[in-house]
């Protein structure tokens, strides 16, 4: 048999790392952008079209390449980072393997013009698939400027595979902020579609997150900052009272590069505690600067985890730093020991005297007047007269006369009230839930029962299933219901929400909202659906915007997709107390559903016991 294995075209090879390394126009964003740091820059502009599947631009004012660096930079592992294995545990650079321009180039057009400094001409570079199609020198400014265009041109799957416009566009604002706010230091521009997004001047930490997230940030963010020996913490954290219902924005840096980590997380929600309301989280922006040689930035292709020597030193210090944060900036509540207590007392005005207060009194009033009727209380001074009936008492076979006879022994003081209308009160509660056909069980489930035994129905889950189908309706007929608002409400979002929001208007109208862009960030809100409070609009279309970050598929089935969420968040919640007729009304509507036994996810929205499951249960 002839021989079968060998070795892999470096056009095919570059593909397979780019499945890997470049996932997105957003990958080709952050690996382009990062370089442009390790470059020195301190100006980089970014211009994208079509979310970056028609061309993504990227120029930097950094030191530039050499002709022969300017090609060599296309191949495979070629770095100029490090020279052996012991430099991986000393990189404080941000790319290092030499693999995302390599990887660039096997799955678009691409065009690169670079200079140096000192030389008077730069270097002209132009690959198809791998395959360089021209090298000369060219006029150019100093520094770098790539153009990818048509990504992932001769990869279809790939390219068919990729998300709406402001989808994609919202993963490439995350990664452009978050390469930003690791450098204040750097001026950043981002334009997209001719529309200028960004526009980040050079700036203090505090100014850029101001600057990215909007004005009101300002108020919100409290200082942190810690230096042991071991690790040096800085960033901020928002007060509890800003904290949100969806994630929002949360950063971990590590040598000023962006990681995701659940265990530190949990650290800092640790020291939060009893301070956050109910299913809140807090924004943070947290910096670590810690020793290459204690932690592995080289165990994920995105370089977003990285792995600790010691991760509960750092967890332990950075809850700590952030509860005594709090602490110091009083958003924790403490006790001044050291303030005296003492009366401001107003000055006199000239000329003014103190006058001692006066006491009126009412003639003949008396308080105790109605409410004790011939009643000898000296007889009770002492706790002996007042008596207390002995349990034996209520064994014998006469226990109805001895409490009678005890009660009878005993003056009570009893209020105005006639003793009639206690007991008629008593009586009604007694009654009430007979005339009920539905109970509702520990503000979760509706009791009804039915000629064959009684239902359970989780509230949640048929009222989430009633929405979505009455939101599919509404859709599919383009008939939306909306409530107008007395007051139009405004609405800011942060950039990749607005750009996510944005691409779906259209499809909230057909839902109820009634919702503009004005502009920036902002956005008007006439209308909104009839089952959503006005005081939960911001955290509503947050909510929504979160899935679409989370799950992003709705490219296929965009209507059905957005009625499940809405449906979802909208719906009564487990612990909320419902009347019997809203009980009512969800059961009426429920049965009236096309699939009335789950809700949209899948839960099931009702259990029936009968009467024969209910008569073996009481079985010896």
């Amino acid at each position: 048999m002839s021989d079968i294995i060998h070795l892999l075209p470096d056009a095919v090879a570059n593909q397979i790392a780019a499945g890997e390394v470049i996932q997105r126009p957003a990958s080709v964003i952050k690996e382009l952008v990062e370089n442009a740091v390790d470059a020195g820059a301190d100006d980089i502009l970014v211009i994208i079209k079509d979310a970056g599947k028609t061309l993504i631009q990227i120029t930097d004012n950094g030191k530039g390449m050499s002709p022969t660096d300017a090609r060599m930079s296309f191949e495979r592992h070629a770095t100029s980072k490090i020279t052996n294995a012991q430099d991986l545990f000393a990189i404080r650079t941000k790319g290092f393997r030499g693999e995302a321009l390599a990887s660039i180039a096997a799955i678009a057009h691409v065009e690169l013009k670079t200079r140096q400094e000192d030389d008077t001409v730069g270097t002209l570079i132009i690959i198809e698939g791998s395959e360089v199609k021209k090298q000369e020198a060219v006029a150019c400014a100093k520094g770098t400027s790539f153009f990818v265009k048509n990504l992932f041109y001769n990869v279809p799957a790939r390219r068919n595979f990729l998300k709406s416009d402001s989808v994609e566009t919202s993963h490439i604002v995350d990664e452009f902020q978050r390469v930003a706010l690791t450098h204040p230091e750097v001026s950043f521009t981002l334009i997209n579609n001719n529309n200028e997004v960004f526009k980040l001047e050079k700036s203090g930490l505090r100014q850029r997150i101001v600057g990215i997230f909007g004005k009101s940030y300002n108020e919100k963010l409290v200082p942190v900052e810690e230096a042991t020996d071991y690790v040096k913490i800085k960033g901020f954290v928002s007060k509890p009272e800003f904290a949100r219902k969806t994630r929002g924005e949360q950063y971990f840096f590590i040598n000023n590069r962006f990681i995701k980590n659940a265990y530190l997380n949990h650290a800092l929600v640790k020291a939060y505690e009893q301070m956050l309301p109910p299913n809140t989280h807090p924004s943070y922006f947290i910096y670590f600067d810690l020793p290459p040689n204690v932690i592995d930035i080289n165990i994920h292709p995105t370089k977003t985890e990285v792995k600790f020597e010691d991760e509960k030193t750092i967890y332990a210090i950075l809850r700590s730093t952030i509860k005594r944060s709090l602490g110091i900036y009083n958003i924790t509540p403490t006790i001044d020991f050291e303030t005296e207590a003492t009366v401001d007392i107003m000055p006199l005005k000239p000329g003014e005297t103190v006058k001692q207060p006066t006491i009126r009194l009412k003639d003949g009033y008396n308080p105790f007047a109605g409410q004790v009727a011939n009643a000898d209380l000296r007889k009770y001074n002492t706790i002996d007269d007042w008596q207390i009936p002995d349990a034996d008492s209520f064994r014998t076979s006469s226990t109805e006369k001895n409490i009678h006879t005890s009660l009878n022994q005993t003056a009570f003081v009893l209020p105005d009230e006639p003793q009639e209308s206690m007991l008629s009160n008593f009586d009604d509660n007694l009654g009430e839930p007979l005339k009920k056909t539905s109970y509702q069980l520990h503000k979760t489930y509706i009791l009804s029962h039915i000629k064959t035994g009684f239902l359970i129905i989780d509230q949640h889950s048929a009222h989430e299933r009633i929405l979505y189908e009455k939101y599919i309706r509404q859709m599919a007929h383009h008939q939306s219901y909306s409530q107008q608002l007395l007051f139009p409400a405004v609405l800011n979002f942060s950039t990749s929400e607005a750009e996510l929001l944005i691409g779906i208007l259209n499809d909230l109208h057909l839902l109820g909202f009634e919702i503009s862009s004005m502009g920036k960030n902002d956005f008007g809100v006439n209308g909104i659906p009839p089952e959503l409070k006005e005081n939960e609009l911001q955290q509503s279309i947050e909510k929504i915007l979160e899935e679409i970050k989370q799950q992003g598929e709705i490219r296929t089935g965009k209507k059905e997709f957005l009625a499940k969420v809405l449906a979802k968040n909208m719906a009564v919640k487990a612990g909320e107390k419902l009347g019997e007729e809203e009980m009512q009304h969800i059961i009426d509507q429920l049965f009236s559903c096309e699939l009335p036994y789950h809700s949209p996810s899948g839960r099931p929205t009702l259990i029936t016991f009968t009467l024969e499951e209910l008569a073996k249960r009481f079985k010896k």
